[in-house]
């Protein structure tokens, strides 16, 4: 038995969701963390090192899908003003590692985790940091959902031209209103209301980028 469960220091460098900035300003800022999570993803993992373990499954490079504590990073390049690449990763990940066929799920669906992953990230958004409250915008992959909430209001999120080509956000609006910014609060999803993406295949550079438009961290809050 190693130090590391269901990981390695590799995936666990990133498991810092509480406060995502700090660990920026310690990599190296923006870009040195950006080529670190590139590196995860693009890196291969050695088959001997992995050959004596059984539960090590949905491999994208180091990134191990079928292991929960990898499911947040691909949205971390939002906390990086890079929330086209988390666009990106998702949208690989559903496409590589999810079917609806009996091996779907990339993983052993413990406690349900594999399954919530799948259907947060299929409406366009996660919790990175659960009990934060804020949820950080990934790729939604369907062109529309519903939320049937407990106060009998209703949050939707509409994906208007979403395609396989399409998979980038080029725009976003909460309620009627230019949303600039790469996630939503817990409170925007209980009051009601509508989130809607105009999708592209280009990826649009420029939204999420500013350190205001960014999932809030411990450090930058």
């Amino acid at each position: 038995m190693g130090p590391f469960t269901e990981g390695n220091s590799f995936q666990y460098t990133f498991y810092v969701p509480h406060d995502v900035q700090g660990l920026i300003d310690l990599i190296g800022g923006d870009n040195a963390f950006e080529e670190r999570l590139d590196l995860l993803f693009n890196k291969q993992l050695s088959h001997d090192k992995i050959k004596e373990h059984e539960d090590i499954a949905g491999l994208i490079g180091q990134y191990a899908h079928g292991n929960e504590p990898s499911h947040h990073i691909a949205y971390l390049y939002n906390y990086a003003g890079q929330p086209w690449r988390t666009q990106e990763r998702i949208r690989q990940i559903m496409d590589t590692l999810s079917s609806d066929k009996p091996d779907g799920l990339a993983g052993n669906d413990d406690v349900g985790q594999m399954s919530a992953w799948y259907v947060f990230s299929a409406m366009g958004f996660y919790p990175v940091a659960p009990g934060d409250l804020h949820y950080s915008i990934g790729a939604p992959q369907l062109p529309r959902i519903s939320l049937q909430l407990n106060n009998d209001k209703e949050f939707t999120v509409n994906a208007n031209n979403l395609s396989v080509e399409n998979k980038y956000i080029a725009s976003a609006w909460l309620n009627g209103k230019l949303l600039e910014r790469s996630y939503i609060t817990h409170d925007d999803i209980i009051n009601g209301g509508n989130l809607a993406f105009e999708m592209s295949d280009t990826p649009n550079k420029l939204w999420g980028v500013g350190d205001k438009a960014r999932p809030p961290s411990m450090s930058s809050n």
